[in-house]
């Protein structure tokens, strides 16, 4: 496996690219969230580079205009499309031989490549998508219900209860954030969902069930969608040990998959 760092254009705009070489004919496209350069946060996109190309498949990240090493004006993952187009290209004309593209976007990224109706690529893995417009900072309905849950199961947190360490105005007030009924989907979810619906191809959701990015997304998603899958332990960017080998284990899953079709 080789590392290779290298430019192409968008829009009249140099963005920088690194590719993760490897010789097989299915490949994966990293868009990363936020305005994360390409190496993603704690280097966890670089990271899950190296371990996907030692598995054969090449990997190529870049970052967008206006972020990192590339030029151009940042505006924002709405307007990302032309520069995940202009990286697929770019992707495909640094590695030929490359048949078959699977693209991974986490966060915003995610919601970038639902928008954009799969971007042309074979195959979709959409970790945790941003579907926030006004953020009150309060965590849906369904997410207080699923920790009262877990602690209602906990012996320790029940003794607490019996013996009075239980605030009863803060246990009060979220039981009543816990009945709100389920907010109504936002016009970004009805966007991404509509983006998604366009797309042809295979897709997973992939939810760390600690992220509260992701519980506002299922807040207003199908959850008995057969595309969800659900990482109990991990918070947003999977960088607990057992988060990132899940995560590595699903791209894994797509890749190969893809590279059956």
């Amino acid at each position: 496996m080789t590392r290779r760092h290298l430019t192409f254009t968008c829009e009249e705009a140099r963005l920088t690219g690194t590719l993760d070489d490897a010789p097989g004919t299915t490949g994966l496209l990293i868009v990363t969230g936020g305005n994360e350069t390409r190496a993603g946060a704690f280097s966890g996109q670089a990271h899950l580079a190296t371990r996907i190309a030692a598995e054969t498949y090449p990997v190529f990240r870049f970052d967008r205009r206006g972020v990192g090493d590339s030029e151009g004006e940042n505006g924002g993952f709405l307007s990302s499309a032309p520069d995940i187009a202009a990286a697929l290209a770019a992707f495909r004309q640094a590695a030929p031989q490359i048949t078959r593209i699977v693209g991974f976007g986490n966060c915003d990224g995610a919601s970038a490549l639902m928008l954009a109706c799969g971007a042309g690529l074979n195959a979709l893995v959409l970790a945790n998508p941003w579907t926030i417009e006004a953020d009150d900072g309060a965590p849906p309905p369904e997410a207080i219900r699923a920790r009262y849950s877990e602690k209602l199961r906990n012996p320790k947190e029940i003794a607490r209860l019996l013996t009075g360490k239980v605030s009863l105005r803060k246990l009060l007030r979220g039981i009543g954030q816990a009945l709100r009924p389920r907010p109504a989907p936002t016009t970004l979810a009805q966007d991404v969902a509509a983006g998604l619906a366009a797309f042809h191809g295979p897709a997973m959701i992939l939810l760390a069930e600690r992220d509260r990015t992701a519980q506002i997304f299922a807040a207003s998603w199908d959850n008995g969608d057969p595309r969800i899958r659900r990482c109990h332990n991990a918070t947003h960017a999977f960088v607990e040990d057992g988060s990132r080998q899940w995560l590595t284990a699903q791209l894994l899953e797509a890749l190969a998959a893809a590279s059956q079709r």
